[in-house]
C-alpha cells in the first residue's frame, strides 16, 4: 500500500494592520506646535503632534485638514500641507503604525490662532522650540520632528 506524505503545515502569519496616521508638524520660526493629550486612554499626560487616524475612504490630505480643524481649529488650503517624512512607529506594547507627517508654516494673518479645539481629549496646545521638545513628548511625534530636522525621508521609532 502507497503511503502518501502530508504537506508539512506552513506557519500561519497575521496580515499586518498598521494604522495610517497623519501628522501635522505647524512651525512659527524654531517652534513647533504641540498638544498635551489627556483623557483618551493612549499616551495621556504627553505631549503631541496634531494628528490622528485615517477614516474608511478619506485620503490622506483631507484626513490631515479634517484633523487640524478638529484639534487646533485651522482651516488649511488643499495645497498648503506638505509631506516631509513617514514614520513607522512601534508603540511599547508591539502594535505598529504607519505616520505620514506634514509641515506647515503657521501664518497668523491667514490662519488665526491655533486653539484648544477638543478640551475633552487635550488639556492644552503650546509652542515649543524644535531643539528642545518637553521631556514628556510622545516618542511618534519626537521622531516625527528629529525627521524633518534631519530631512530623512523615513524613520523608525520604537523598532
Amino acid at each position: 500500500m502507497p503511503t502518501h506524505r502530508i504537506p508539512a503545515a506552513r506557519p500561519v502569519r497575521a496580515t499586518p494592520t498598521h494604522p495610517v496616521d497623519v501628522l501635522l508638524l505647524l512651525t512659527d520660526g524654531d517652534r513647533v506646535l504641540l498638544a498635551l493629550r489627556s483623557g483618551t486612554g493612549y499616551a495621556d499626560g504627553q505631549w503631541n503632534l496634531p494628528s490622528g487616524k485615517l477614516e474608511h475612504g478619506e485620503d490622506a490630505l483631507t484626513a490631515l485638514r479634517r484633523e487640524t480643524t478638529e484639534e487646533i481649529g485651522l482651516r488649511l488650503a488643499a495645497d498648503e500641507p506638505r509631506l516631509i517624512t513617514t514614520v513607522h512607529h512601534r508603540t511599547p506594547s508591539g502594535h505598529a503604525r504607519v505616520g505620514l507627517t506634514f509641515a506647515v508654516r503657521h501664518d497668523p494673518a491667514r490662519h488665526g490662532a491655533p486653539v484648544n479645539a477638543e478640551p475633552h481629549k487635550c488639556a492644552g496646545i503650546e509652542w515649543f522650540r524644535w531643539d528642545a521638545l518637553p521631556p514628556a513628548t510622545y516618542p511618534y511625534s519626537a521622531a516625527c520632528v528629529a525627521a524633518w530636522r534631519s530631512r530623512a525621508a523615513l524613520i523608525l521609532s520604537g523598532w
